[in-house]
């Protein structure tokens, strides 16, 4: 009788065995389409055997754990090339915000009004002494002021808004950091007791992916379950237990915000992420682009200003300033010129189209015009200054573009691996299932054969 009850309480024991994988196949197939999700696979065990007489015999099998598949070389390639794509992202999407500034073909930017304005002093040139002509020159001056002023401003609230986004970030990136923290403390807690932590790693694994698509990380991982992280550079943002919260702090002459790691300024040594992003936009082009306007600005104001004092108004007077003269805030700098620029004239008697004072003379008009093809702006034409901003910005989007696409390419690459490692495959699962149901099943007959033979025996015992 022992050994019938032996018998049926092994296969019992198969029995809940075959159950249990059966509920760790359900969770997989529920989970097949789940982002960040690692399969579990259950790790078989045979129990102790013990001795029958002279004879040492098994006494089953139990489900020890239900232990992930996890690749941590995988996921840091993963995390690395996250925080590229990222960075790359936003420094197109601000990028796009800029170049749309300068879009000759939609009809934004200053070419088309840089040629309008040379081009009515050279339609002045012909008719010196037309009011109508005059009034087109004062025109074409405002609207040139008037998108020189657009465009700087513009220029300006896209790096506020920048600005904005990098406090934005380092909010997100601490709330991240928080998430890990408790994350290390729950998940060497449930490993000791033996259960599996495959729920609480992939919410870490997802959590440090969120962290990398914002900044550059490099992460450590303990022999107790815990992940260390920091910057790329060294600042540290997660230790074990203990988040290192980042702080924004605004720069006295930029008024731009900084980032620190306990007291130091990092935001140079920020190598990836959308916060990498916001800050090559936020701190490089856009500054240099800026810088550039102003140039032309400051450029055609005092070209175009010393040749209209060079001349005479209609009225046979020295001419005066055709645009207000510009005034630096810090001497050598020409920051701010394109957003002050405005017209000085207020009559189109003023026009100083006459060279010799004489009411149809043009030539005056005529130098005007041919500053057009003048090298007053660092030793180029306005035309020639001009476009090669637009070209360093367009580069910059289309440089941006071409690395994002390969970075792209990389990184899915390294997700259809990740798949192929942590991923379910609903085929395998469908025979493990089938494979798991076979061996229930025939636990389940064991229990049945044994249970008869026990009830035959019983009855042989007692008819005797």
């Amino acid at each position: 009788m022992s050994s019938l009850f032996g018998s049926m309480s092994i296969a019992l024991q198969s029995l809940l065995a075959q159950q249990g994988t059966m509920g760790v196949v359900a969770d997989k197939v529920a989970n097949a389409n789940t982002p960040g999700y690692s399969r579990g696979v259950p790790i078989w065990e045979e129990t102790p055997p013990t001795f029958r007489g002279n004879v040492l015999v098994g006494t089953g099998v139990t489900i020890d754990k239900v232990e992930s598949v996890r690749d941590n070389i995988l996921n840091l390639r993963s995390l690395q090339e996250s925080q590229r794509q990222a960075s790359l992202n936003s420094y197109q999407q601000s990028m796009n915000q800029v170049e749309a500034l300068f879009n000759e073909t939609q009809g934004a930017g200053l070419q088309n009004v840089l040629s309008n304005f040379f081009n009515s002093f050279q339609a002045l040139a012909a008719n010196p002494t037309s009011s109508p002509l005059r009034q087109a020159v004062m025109t074409a001056g405002r609207n040139l002021a008037d998108t020189f002023n657009q465009t700087s401003r513009s220029l300006t609230t896209i790096r506020s808004g920048l600005d904005q986004s990098v406090v934005q970030t380092v909010d997100q990136i601490n709330q991240l950091t928080s998430q890990i923290v408790s994350l290390n403390g729950q998940i060497p807690a449930v490993s000791v007791a033996g259960q599996d932590a495959g729920g609480l790693l992939d919410q870490r694994d997802r959590a440090l992916q969120n962290l990398s698509q914002l900044v550059d990380t490099a992460v450590i991982y303990s022999a107790d379950g815990t992940a260390s992280v920091t910057t790329s550079a060294g600042a540290m943002l997660v230790a074990g237990n203990e988040s290192q919260p980042l702080t924004v702090q605004r720069e006295t002459d930029s008024g731009m915000h900084d980032v620190f790691s306990h007291g130091t300024d990092i935001t140079p040594a920020i190598a990836g992420g959308k916060l990498q992003g916001y800050l090559d936009a936020r701190d490089d082009i856009i500054p240099s682009t800026q810088s550039k306007l102003d140039n032309v600005a400051t450029s055609l104001i005092s070209a175009v200003n010393a040749q209209q004092q060079a001349g005479y108004d209609l009225n046979g007077l020295q001419g005066q300033d055709f645009f207000v003269p510009f005034t630096p805030t810090n001497p050598g700098s020409n920051a701010g010129a394109a957003t002050a620029m405005a017209l000085a004239l207020n009559n189109p008697d003023q026009v100083a189209a006459s060279s010799d004072g004489t009411a149809g003379n043009n030539r005056n008009a005529t130098a005007l015009a041919e500053l057009q093809d003048k090298a007053i702006v660092s030793g180029q034409t306005p035309g020639d200054y001009y476009s090669n901003l637009v070209f360093q910005v367009g580069n910059a989007v289309s440089n941006a573009s071409a690395e994002q696409e390969a970075v792209s390419l990389v990184l899915q690459q390294i997700t259809n691996q990740r798949s192929a490692t942590f991923g379910v495959s609903l085929d395998e699962e469908a025979s493990n299932l089938i494979l798991y149901q076979r061996a229930y099943e025939a636990a389940a007959r064991v229990i049945f054969i044994v249970d008869q033979l026990a009830s035959e025996t019983s009855n042989m015992l007692t008819a005797g």
